[in-house]
């Protein structure tokens, strides 16, 4: 009998392998960085071979650490960063150019081109998604006009286009000898291409975006078995789960019934709400979004606010300005001062996501004064990410007409104990950081689970869910909405800094 499930967690900076046994305890963890790069200012690109080689890396080193063979797995389940998205050869395996990055923003100007011929909003009641350089759509468009012969090979059937979901699953499946060109739900759903209410490729977006069908994955549920893999430290383990990472988090915390919320601190945040099998069109500037769809079974929805620099802004301070040596030492700079002195920090390095998206905005520093030491800098850094999750739970709770009473946290980030009580502080509400903080790694091996017998049943997983560490409110009224309006006061600086051209 199998004694583990996998979960391959492929994000924005690095690849990783979790083994969980049946009790959902990690039995073995590899984890690799990949490069950023970034060729011009507002590109953010990743080498999908580079991804390939980490992802075959960091199985075969938590295989071996477990002392596992392949038959000891049940299943392993993929999550990915979203909307990042790759062209791959059928015959080769091989990328016709970089990964365009979900923060890339090299497709600014084809937003503003869409949006003159219809609103930011003209896609949104198919797709629950404004008009943004964030979404897939609009980046695969990009790759077939630039790359030459792209677009004649994509219509011939010689390219594939997919998520970072959709290229791992092909390569671990066989890649050029029968790989499975595949994708979930929930990751079609963000690429701007596929209607919410028939979970398909929409023929009316496809003739906007001008995209070749030929080109596309076939759309399948996130937990049903789609096929085995052919690389030799997991062959012929079933493949058996795909969930983007946002959506993985929200099941690794057992958010399965409506209304119930996660955010997830990492690279950017991600609040998620599950709505149930309700589609919630936002009037807040929030994302509709499929959560996930067990084989068989109708999808549930979730309200989604993207957040697109939270944890990006600590490694930006240790790595462009070297204030820290490592992105933990933030919080004993910040540490450092009683408060944040004035001073207020906007990251909107890529634009502004939710609630404002605006793709034209630019980061800003405000409130500086001779007395502005690096410590105030570095609280500001850190409440930066409060702040924006205060928007955004206000946003969520208007759409949703339901309140966020407790925030369950997960992510790099939630180990900052001055972050988190901030956090609680500007809410005015509990925050909670589940005992398993690997929740995106978590939700892919419990999809996989789900489908392979290997977990009995949503019950059983809900039953799992324990809490590790509790944040209550110290902050008094007055002081949370003297600070929030301050915040409010620096978005405002950072809003059309590019303007229209």
């Amino acid at each position: 009998m199998p004694r583990y499930i996998g979960a391959l967690d492929q994000g924005t900076t690095s690849t990783r392998f979790m083994i969980f046994d049946q009790a959902g305890k990690i039995a073995a963890s590899a984890q690799k960085e990949h490069q950023q790069i970034y060729p011009e200012a507002g590109w953010v690109e990743h080498d999908p071979g580079e991804i390939w080689c980490r992802t075959q890396e960091v199985i075969a080193e938590a295989v071996e650490q477990a002392q596992a063979r392949p038959s000891d797995l049940a299943a392993i389940g993929i999550t990915n960063q979203r909307e990042t998205t790759v062209i791959w050869n059928r015959e080769t395996g091989r990328a016709v150019y970089n990964a365009l990055v979900w923060q890339d923003m090299r497709v600014a100007d084809d937003v503003s081109e869409f949006a003159r011929q219809g609103g930011p909003d003209r896609f949104r009641a198919k797709t629950g998604l404004p008009l943004s350089t964030y979404f897939s759509g609009l980046k695969l468009r990009w790759l077939l006009n630039h790359v030459p012969d792209a677009r004649r090979q994509a219509e011939a059937g010689v390219l594939l286009f997919g998520t970072i979901d959709s290229f791992l699953l092909w390569q671990l499946t066989g890649g050029p000898k029968g790989g499975l060109h595949l994708t979930d739900c929930s990751n079609a759903s963000r690429t701007q291409l596929m209607n919410l209410e028939t979970l398909a490729w929409d023929d009316e977006l496809l003739r906007a975006f001008e995209i070749p069908r030929a080109i596309l994955p076939r759309i399948v549920s996130s937990s049903e078995q789609y096929g085995e893999a052919g690389i030799e430290s997991i062959r012929s383990v079933p493949v058996a789960g795909i969930l983007g990472d946002q959506q993985a988090a929200l099941v690794g915390q057992s958010c399965f019934d409506a209304g119930e919320a996660k955010n997830t601190y990492g690279t950017g945040c991600f609040l998620l709400m599950n709505t149930g099998r309700e589609i919630v069109q936002s009037k807040c500037g929030l994302l509709t979004t499929v959560a996930y769809q067990r084989k068989g079974q109708p999808a549930h929805y979730a309200l989604e606010g993207s957040i697109a620099i939270t944890g990006a802004l600590v490694q930006w301070v240790r790595d462009n300005l070297g204030m820290i040596a490592r992105s933990p030492e933030i919080e004993m700079l910040a540490r450092s001062v009683e408060d944040n002195g004035g001073v207020y920090f906007v990251p909107a390095f890529s634009g502004l996501y939710a609630p404002y998206w605006k793709h034209n905005a630019r980061g800003v520093i405000a409130g500086l004064t001779r007395y502005t030491n690096k410590g105030h800098i570095a609280r500001a850094v850190l409440e930066a990410t409060a702040y924006q999750t205060r928007e955004v739970v206000e946003a969520m709770e208007k759409d949703a007409g339901v309140p966020v009473s407790m925030l369950r946290t997960d992510g790099g980030m939630v180990e900052n104990e001055l972050l988190m009580q901030f956090q609680s502080d500007i809410l005015g509400r509990e925050v909670v950081r589940p005992a398993c903080k690997e929740t995106t790694a978590l939700g892919a091996a419990y999809a996989a689970g789900l489908a392979t017998g290997f977990f009995d049943s949503i019950a059983d997983l809900r039953a799992r869910w324990a809490v590790d560490r509790v944040w209550k409110p110290t902050m008094d009224a007055g002081r949370r909405d003297h600070l929030y309006s301050f915040w409010k006061k620096a978005v405002t600086r950072s809003f059309d800094w590019l303007g229209e051209e």
